[in-house]
């Protein structure tokens, strides 16, 4: 049988991957078709796994090997590699700056040209907190029927599920952050 050479930290990796997507042990052995005990095993290092059973691991938790492979403690994402999203609205261009796979929250870049923004009907996020920061530029937001004007070096707090849009009601082009958490998630 092929196994992965030992690494005391893969399943301690695979461990902390698990446990930010919010999966019980139970949940993720069944779908990787493993045994519960020994999945509790392989996240404290104690058994290896096999190359097959590695991939229906990676594949339970929605992850690449090479993600089970980073170590360290900080996960960076280069500028270059960062994930282009197309959330709607108009004349903006939107990147995620956290990890795919980070779900206590998310990060995103937008850039937002000169009368660009969500567009005019107010939508809410399923989120707990919402916070913006203006890195360039002006920015408008309007939640719950406040408008906020606002410019380079400012920003903005609000609870999440709270109906808002927002507009670069200046010449030149904007850059915001938003910081959501937890980070939208498709799984349940």
């Amino acid at each position: 049988m092929i196994s992965i050479p030992d690494s005391p930290g893969l399943g301690p990796r695979a461990r902390e991957l698990r446990r930010r997507r919010r999966l019980s042990l139970t949940e993720v052995a069944e779908r990787a078709r493993l045994t519960k005990g020994f999945l509790s095993r392989f996240e404290r290092g104690q058994v290896s796994i096999s190359v097959a059973s590695l991939l229906r691991l990676c594949e339970a938790l929605d992850l690449d090997v090479a993600d089970l492979f980073d170590g360290s403690g900080g996960r960076l994402v280069r500028s270059e590699s960062r994930a282009r999203l197309e959330f709607g609205g108009s004349g903006m261009t939107e990147y995620q700056l956290t990890p795919k796979d980070e779900h206590r929250m998310l990060v995103l870049l937008s850039e937002i040209e000169p009368g660009g923004g969500s567009g005019h009907e107010p939508y809410a996020l399923p989120v707990d907190i919402e916070f913006v920061h203006v890195l360039k530029g002006l920015f408008t937001i309007e939640a719950s029927g406040e408008r906020v004007e606002m410019r380079e070096g400012d920003s903005f707090l609000f609870p999440g599920g709270t109906p808002h849009t927002f507009t670069n009601p200046g010449d030149e082009a904007t850059r915001v952050l938003w910081v959501l958490s937890p980070a939208l998630t498709s799984r349940t």
